[in-house]
């Protein structure tokens, strides 16, 4: 039975008396006829909340128990699940907070931990938990600045931005499914880089050239922009990276604020990459990128690439100039024959290296 003004004024969630009273009214009666509880309305109260109120509840629907329901279920101790639940993330409560859905994982991470182990899922559930909290931001991003600000910029009624809300979490939905299919596909072509550049019998030590791109200026221009400019810079600079990357068999390893890492299969795809993402700027008199490309072995742990390799490329890159891409020998060596200029830069002295190191500056030859 659809919900009554009179239901809503007995709870003091409706006040027919208030200036905005019948948009209250029109966005509590479409919460209703949404499956949203009355006691769930009066756990909020507030417009801002309750406006998003729907589309939370579209995202894990179902029905919620606590920490302790949902591990029993499962067939693990709660110390156990709480564990896995901080591994992902995510703080540890004994609140009514846990769906089906987290019973089905808790039971599968104890099935790959006997297999894997405990300590090593942990740590792979750790890596997983910050892809999935970077990519839940991202989506609330999306939402909020191609949908929610204009249509509060435009004074759109409280009803229309809830529907707005509920429509974003349904198309949202399909992300596990997509996701599903496009982490299939990244795991085959994890598979082909390692097969290809591991190093010996140790199948975590690959062959691998490492840059680190950076943008020169990028604190100071960060005090000058608008939130709207910064995030158009921004989002520029890492879609370039990320896209570069991704055409030429590389892999973007992270993102850390205004700096990027990557690795290559070869050095000339390396010097590709970094010399392309400088290029790209080189009309943009405010920010001037500067990159450090090393070659060498790397240990693959957690999505993340480690050792002497990594730290020379880091800090190679620290040194350059901007719009400079500075390299090592094993690059100059390894790209010798790729239309690429080496001019000897001297010996530098890096941080954390006892020798001073032989670096080059790279350019395209063009023509």
């Amino acid at each position: 039975m659809p919900v009554t003004a009179s239901e809503l004024e007995a709870t003091g969630l409706y006040d027919p008396a208030a200036d905005d009273a019948a948009d209250r009214l029109a966005l509590l009666t479409w919460l209703c006829d949404h499956g949203v509880t009355i006691p769930q309305l009066v756990a909020l109260g507030r417009d801002s909340a309750l406006i998003s109120l729907a589309g939370d509840l579209a995202i894990r629907p179902g029905e919620r128990m606590t920490l302790a329901a949902a591990a029993a279920r499962a067939g693990i101790d709660q110390a156990f699940a709480t564990r896995i639940r901080v591994a992902t993330g995510l703080p540890p409560t004994a609140e009514a907070e846990f769906t089906e859905g987290d019973v089905e994982g808790f039971r599968s991470f104890a099935a790959a931990g006997a297999f894997f182990g405990e300590a090593a899922m942990l740590q792979f559930t750790r890596v997983l938990g910050a892809a999935l909290a970077r990519l839940a931001e991202a989506a609330i991003t999306l939402f909020v600045v191609n949908i929610d600000l204009p249509a509060r910029a435009a004074h759109v009624g409280s009803v229309a931005i809830a529907e707005a809300n509920f429509t974003a979490a349904q198309v949202l939905g399909i992300l596990p499914r997509t996701m599903d299919t496009i982490l299939r596909a990244h795991l085959e072509a994890a598979i082909r880089r390692q097969r290809a550049l591991r190093v010996g019998e140790r199948g975590d030590l690959v062959m691998v050239t490492v840059g680190f791109v950076d943008l020169v200026g990028f604190t100071p221009l960060a005090r000058q922009l608008s939130a709207h400019e910064l995030g158009v810079m921004v989002e520029r600079f890492e879609g370039l990276a990320s896209d570069l990357t991704a055409a030429r068999n590389g892999r973007l390893v992270k993102v850390v604020g205004d700096a990027v890492m990557f690795v290559a299969p070869s050095a000339e795809v390396g010097c590709d990459i970094a010399l392309t993402l400088i290029e790209e700027f080189a009309a943009d008199a405010m920010v001037r990128p500067r990159g450090g490309l090393a070659t060498g072995p790397a240990l693959m742990r957690g999505g993340d690439y480690y050792g002497p390799t990594v730290n020379l490329a880091s800090r190679i890159g620290d040194l350059a100039v901007p719009r400079e891409l500075l390299v090592t020998p094993d690059v100059v060596e390894a790209a010798r024959h790729a239309p690429y200029r080496f001019q000897t830069a001297g010996r530098r002295v890096l941080k954390g290296v006892d020798e001073p190191q032989l670096v080059y500056t790279a350019e395209r030859v063009r023509g």
